[in-house]
């Protein structure tokens, strides 16, 4: 391990004050600044288990029906294996580059840098629906608490919900833009409160559906749990990406690597500890909402048009009543609110790699002296979030559906080539023991296989009009121009920089092969 010979000035490109020796490179970020349980909470957060909840459990119950727990727990399965390779990928290289940077180490640039392009392009998406599902509680909640329809219907406006979703991104970047400190603070109330209103509405919805209070109420079934009980291969697969979406986010932990104590062990245990929450807490509420109402089309049905588009706003006065109801209402507004914050964390310290790596312009590699985090990068991000969610919203009605959808595309892309660089980088270890063949080799290839299959199916199913939200543009399913239309854009994009990057795209930057860590004295 190499040591820099000077320290690099703060708001400094550190690109510059590097030697380029192929290595992975210390960026001036605040190192420390979270713990084993601030990285867990962080992780938690990003996903935003409550408004994943609200936005997926209807569909999902529309696509598989009463598999929707088997669904759930199937989604579970490649993404607990892709985590064995983030954190065997982490404790030799934890660069908060993260999959940008262990993909080039592993295939090389071009396919490191579309990896990285897959992850930002779906932070951006996410955070556009994250700020769209946080400005739609935000006036329910107003008109809740004040009895008045009116103050609800002006979410129903385009203009004000345009104008409130951009000022709850600019506020979300701007506490991003303050630190790691500062976003773990807040993030302690905000998933704590999550999780408690989340159980809250689990144990009262098992006792509706016991009592029977709905007609459409189902009592439990073990085979609720079994995936070979779906209908169809592609209503599997539909939900499945579905599933996966809602744990996407878990990687957050590994992305604030540079900046948590214990860089190589730390947030591998955070992830894992994340993902352990999310799963009991969706394979719960799974379970509790359809014993309450069921997952038809019909009634208070998770599948139900009326209830399926924003399930907890259909069901907390049904199950909770008019005043525990209101704390649903709180709850998805934090998930939103949090998560909308710490998704600036991922992307924004992917763009600084990239741009430490000289893959993206110089000016990204710049760490605010005081803050010590990516303050152009994180800026450049909100920037994006607000003009690809108001372009969204005025082309199409049904932008959260089919970006959801989309999204599931992108996760399954960068997800899938980073499994598949963890086995093939350590492939050279995987006979030194019986641990490294099935930790470096054996979960990271199964789970890069599952989540390409799942990609591939995805591909062929959403060139259908009638996949997503039923949409098209030329008669093409709009899900699929969304999907496709992204990725290629990161190939043209890929293309320019190249001209302009011809260091990097050599492979003189970031080389091939083990790493030969830089870090800050």
């Amino acid at each position: 391990m190499t040591q820099l010979d000077a320290r690099p000035r703060a708001g400094d490109a550190v690109r510059d004050t590097v030697p380029a020796d192929g290595g992975a490179r210390g960026k001036g970020l605040g190192g420390n600044s979270v713990g084993l349980m601030g990285s867990a909470v962080i992780g938690i957060s990003t996903v935003a288990p409550v408004y994943c909840l609200t936005s997926t459990l209807g569909s999902t119950a529309g696509e598989v029906g009463l598999q929707m727990p088997a669904v759930f727990l199937a989604g579970f399965l490649p993404m607990l294996l892709v985590a064995f390779a983030y954190r065997e990928l982490n404790k030799v290289m934890p660069d908060c580059g993260t999959s940008f940077t262990w993909t080039v180490k592993a295939f090389g640039p071009r396919v490191g840098w579309m990896c990285g392009w897959g992850l930002v392009i779906a932070t951006i998406i996410v955070l556009s629906n994250l700020a769209g599902v946080a400005t739609s509680y935000f006036w329910l909640l107003a008109g809740e608490i004040t009895g008045s329809d009116s103050i609800a219907a002006l979410d129903d406006s385009k203009l004000v919900h345009i104008l409130t979703c951009l000022l709850l991104i600019a506020t979300a970047t701007a506490i991003s833009y303050r630190g790691m400190t500062t976003t773990k603070g807040i993030q302690y109330a905000l998933v704590g409160l999550q999780l408690v209103v989340l159980a809250l509405f689990v144990a009262m919805a098992v006792q509706k559906g016991t009592s029977g209070d709905f007609a459409t109420s189902a009592g439990f079934s073990w085979s609720w749990l079994n995936p070979f009980a779906i209908e169809s291969f592609s209503a599997f697969t539909a939900g499945l990406a579905l599933a996966i979406f809602v744990y996407w986010g878990w990687d957050t932990c590994l992305t604030a690597n540079e900046e948590t104590t214990g860089s190589e062990k730390t947030p591998g245990r955070a992830a894992l500890i994340a993902m352990v929450v999310l799963v009991g807490s969706y394979l719960a509420t799974a379970v509790a909402a359809q014993m309450a109402v069921g997952s038809g089309t019909t009634g208070p049905g998770l599948a139900d048009p009326d209830t399926s588009d924003n399930v907890f706003a259909a069901l907390a006065g049904p199950v909770m009543g008019p005043g525990l109801g209101i704390l649903l209402f709180v709850a998805v507004l934090a998930s939103a609110a949090a998560s909308l914050q710490t998704t600036f964390i991922p992307v924004a310290r992917t763009v600084l790699a990239m741009s430490t790596y000289e893959a993206l312009p110089a000016s990204y590699a710049r760490v605010h002296p005081r803050f010590k985090t990516p303050g152009k990068a994180t800026v450049t991000a909100g920037v994006a979030t607000g003009v690809f969610y108001t372009v969204m919203t005025l082309v199409s009605e049904h932008v959260l559906v089919d970006t959801i959808y989309a999204l599931g595309l992108m996760i399954c892309f960068y997800y899938a080539l980073t499994a598949f660089a963890c086995a093939w980088y350590f492939r050279a270890e995987l006979t030194r023991s019986a641990r490294d063949l099935v930790f470096k080799g054996l979960f990271p290839l199964v789970g890069g296989v599952l989540l390409t299959a799942v990609f591939s199916k995805t591909l062929y199913d959403m060139w259908d009009p009638a996949y997503g939200s039923g949409s098209s543009v030329l008669g093409v399913g709009s899900v699929f121009v969304i999907g496709v239309g992204l990725l290629l854009l990161g190939v043209v994009l890929m293309l320019v920089m190249q001209r302009r990057s011809l260091s990097f795209f050599r492979g003189d930057v970031l080389t091939k092969g083990t790493p030969a860590l830089v870090m800050e004295d």
